[in-house]
């Protein structure tokens, strides 16, 4: 079975606490669970252990439902983790033969492979097929197989639990403060600079142009103070999300302005951090006014960005 595979790749030379889950976002909520990992995990002379499904169970139970945005890559989700002060980063491909697995045969196989003796889930956790593993099974099951379980309270930031789900909520508000409130640090997106139609160059100010992916999780339509990742450093910008109304556009589109900068990034990775909001998107009567709208914007993002 590929689950026994890819936790025998990380045997570890001691006991280990486990938690588990997609971590999508890696979140405020994600990080109270790690850290309770981490602690306990620390105070019983144990490695603390992390394991990562992936991809988000929904597109592997529910294959023809809309598939979910990402919020954090994979890869970048291990290194936050990681960065957490977790011992053991286990990346776990979900699929439909793991979804089958009870309660009793998943935990059996953290035991084995992952000499787990303790869990750390939050307060609607369910393990196994049919979503039978609750709290209080896992914590019977414990009690019979030798393993705890520690269960968390959830985390509410104003009103509201914090969620993989919530963060979503908030980017297609166009929220990007509480997005940063519910993440503990700005929400992050980078792309590949691709060759657009150089409308932005005609109206002077020439963006960098970042194929979306339909995977990545964007907010919504508008437009945002945001910094720019390159190769050559971090750059004050103004970043546009939408479909260019203006000119009858029909596809989403990711558009950079470089504040302070000259130079040609095709081909390039770009990193996209999403500071604030400037604006929502919307039609202009013609291409002037839109210049004059955008001269308007790239002050009101110097202003969010605290740059000259």
């Amino acid at each position: 079975m590929l689950l026994e595979e890819e936790l025998q790749s990380h045997a570890p030379d001691r006991p280990t606490v486990c938690t588990l889950g997609v971590f999508d976002g890696v979140h405020r909520g994600h990080l109270a669970l790690l850290e309770r990992t981490r602690l306990v995990a620390h105070a019983r002379g144990m490695r603390s252990a992390a394991l990562v499904f992936h991809p988000h169970p929904r597109s592997v139970l529910a294959p023809n439902s809309p598939s979910v945005p990402t919020l954090t890559p994979l890869v970048k989700r291990g290194a936050l983790i990681a960065a957490q002060g977790v011992d053991i980063v286990a990346p776990i491909t979900f699929t439909r033969e793991l979804s089958q697995l009870s309660a009793r045969e998943f935990s059996g196989a953290l035991q084995v492979h992952l000499r787990m003796a303790g869990l750390v889930v939050g307060p609607d956790f369910a393990l196994g097929r049919n979503r039978e593993g609750t709290v209080p099974v896992l914590r019977a099951l414990g009690a019979e197989l030798g393993f705890s379980v520690n269960a968390l309270e959830p985390l509410v930031v104003d009103g509201t639990p914090v969620s993989s789900t919530s963060v979503r909520q908030a980017l297609a508000g166009g929220d990007i403060g509480r997005v940063t409130a519910l993440l503990n640090r700005r929400y992050c997106t980078e792309g590949r600079v691709a060759h657009g139609d150089g409308r932005g160059r005609t109206l002077g100010y020439p963006t960098a142009n970042l194929a979306p992916s339909d995977e990545w999780a964007l907010p919504a339509d508008g437009i945002y103070a945001t910094l720019a990742h390159l190769e050559q450093g971090v750059y004050d910008s103004a970043t546009y999300v939408g479909t260019r109304p203006t000119f009858g556009g029909v596809g989403r589109v990711v558009e950079v302005f470089l504040l302070d900068f000259e130079g040609d990034l095709y081909g390039q990775r770009v990193g996209v951090e999403w500071v604030a909001r400037v604006r929502e998107d919307r039609t202009f009567s013609s291409a002037d006014q839109l210049q004059e709208q955008m001269e308007r914007d790239i002050v009101a993002a110097r202003v969010a960005l605290g740059s000259p």
